[in-house]
């Protein structure tokens, strides 16, 4: 895909609705929002987040709102594009007889709304949870210091800990990895660390 630098741009190689994406853009330009051009298309924010976004397709085109899952779509026009999103939302149109403009934005400003009411579902932090193998936990159960110099450590730093003990196959191996580990937890230092400094 051509990179796009300005709105018009983006509405120029997307000819085939250039007078309707006019519409929605002179729609949304009449509201506080701020146009921008991101990922190629015109996104509109406010204060610096993204509100809403236009966007245009083959067969059809249409506004995303970046957090339209708190719309409350009375009219019942919204989609959820791709499964994985959450909080986006699209309105969908594939002709210009499609457009109401009272209706479009009577969503523009409610989404405006929710924004200033701070309404956005925050990205999930995707951190595994750290299984503690039971050779690692023994020692954390037996000893104090070195339980709160495990604790003290990153959750990625633990994950790190927990994968070496685990990854051995032999319980030798095991309890030899963790005699190896135990002064550096206790030091706080991370199993990589010397590695990452290089």
């Amino acid at each position: 895909m051509k990179k796009v630098y300005s709105v018009e741009e983006y509405i120029e190689n997307n000819s085939h609705f250039g007078e309707e994406l006019t519409i929605l853009r002179d729609l949304i330009n009449n509201t506080e929002l701020e146009e921008t051009v991101k990922w190629s298309a015109p996104v509109y924010s406010l204060n610096g987040k993204n509100v809403i976004g236009l966007g245009a397709f083959k067969n059809h085109f249409g506004i995303w709102f970046f957090n339209g899952v708190f719309l409350k779509d009375e009219q019942n026009l919204l989609v959820n594009a791709q499964e994985k999103t959450k909080a986006l939302r699209q309105m969908r149109f594939e002709s210009i007889n499609e457009i109401d403009k009272n209706i479009v934005l009577a969503y523009v400003e409610e989404a405006i709304e929710n924004q200033k009411l701070g309404k956005e579902l925050k990205p999930e932090r995707k951190g595994k949870t750290v299984v503690i193998p039971k050779e690692l936990q023994k020692a954390i159960d037996n000893n104090k210091n070195f339980q709160k110099a495990f604790n003290a450590l990153t959750p990625g730093k633990q994950r790190e800990y927990c994968d070496y003990i685990e990854t051995a196959k032999q319980e030798k191996t095991k309890l030899s990895r963790l005699e190896k580990i135990t002064p550096m937890i206790l030091n706080g230092i991370g199993l990589h660390d010397k590695y990452k400094n290089c």
